[in-house]
């Protein structure tokens, strides 16, 4: 793993617990990094953003990269997802222009070089802009970490104006840590934990794993959301083959409910743990710290976003 730590401006310690400790009143200035084809949960996670205007203002949803078996590579993974933000932002009737930015084509290389794009371009302009307003933007991440990381390493002063919430990686005593937002970019997903950004982390199996739901609990809620509800629970219904036995997390939406359902989400500072080339954690008590997402009640933040989405149904 490359030192970049010198790359960036040190934040005190008073600038650091201010920002994090995140609103849970008012509105806060937010992006929403997503690699919206890669499963099903990132849709819901749009869609729950969008419909939660008194906690959030979404300045623009970039499209991240990803390579499974749904895409041929991080390049085709970031159009697929920027296609599906699209078909999302159509059903909330949103409109697309200067909203909705093209991510990264490639993951990076190393931790220290950045990979150009106009969803991080896009990230250092609200960030500017929000450090001059004297407020701060939130990146809401739920991916891998590519474009942020690069826009950090683009313009590190703007360290100091962001807080990044990331779905990324397990709880740490979880062996192997090979999540998939985590694993696909690790040198990306390394920037986060060694250029000391303002950071809080949630991980997935341990914490946000508690977001699960059955197909039949979900048509059961989605019967009464109109046709968005319905191309959510069918997103969710083929990804799963139809298999009413099958109970799916959906993973992302633990990011909004920091913000949409902040009394639903039990966090703690703790010291940022160094993330290892192999995946694996280590852990020292004495770095930066960080804000660590340790618990969730489920059943408060799926009323919630299925509350928001039966009201835009009735609009």
């Amino acid at each position: 793993m490359k030192n970049i730590s010198g790359l960036f401006p040190k934040l005190t310690y008073d600038r650091r617990r201010e920002l994090l400790t995140l609103p849970c009143h008012g509105k806060a200035d937010a992006v929403l990094d997503t690699d919206t084809f890669n499963e099903i949960d990132d849709q819901f996670a749009l869609a729950f953003a969008a419909l939660s205007p008194d906690a959030l203002n979404l300045k623009a949803v970039l499209a991240a990269p990803f390579h499974n078996n749904r895409s041929s590579g991080p390049a085709d993974g970031m159009e697929k997802s920027y296609e599906e933000i699209l078909n999302v932002l159509k059903l909330l009737d949103k409109p697309a222009d200067d909203f909705v930015f093209h991510g990264s084509t490639s993951f990076l290389k190393d931790a220290a070089t950045p990979v150009e794009s106009d969803a991080a371009h896009r990230i250092i302009e609200l960030a500017r802009e929000a450090k001059a307003q004297g407020r701060v933007l939130y990146i809401l991440a739920i991916a891998a970490i590519t474009n942020v990381a690069s826009a950090l390493l683009m313009a590190p002063d703007i360290i100091d104006s962001v807080v990044v919430v990331w779905l990324g990686g397990h709880a740490f005593h979880t062996v192997p840590n090979t999540e998939f937002n985590l694993h696909q970019d690790i040198p990306a997903s390394q920037v986060m934990f060694e250029s000391g950004v303002p950071l809080m982390l949630i991980p997935c199996c341990g914490v946000a794993e508690m977001l699960m739901i059955s197909l039949p609990e979900l048509k059961r809620r989605c019967d009464k959301c109109g046709r968005l509800g319905a191309f959510l629970y069918q997103r969710t219904s083929d990804y799963l083959n139809n298999d009413p036995c099958i109970q799916k997390v959906i993973w992302d939406i633990a990011t909004v409910a920091c913000f949409a359902a902040p009394d639903a989400v039990y966090s703690k500072l703790i010291s940022a743990p160094i993330l290892n080339d192999d995946s694996s954690w280590t852990t020292t008590g004495n770095r930066h710290e960080i804000r660590l997402v340790h618990y969730l009640r489920r059943g408060p933040v799926f009323d919630d976003l299925f509350h928001k989405l039966e009201a835009f149904t009735r609009q």
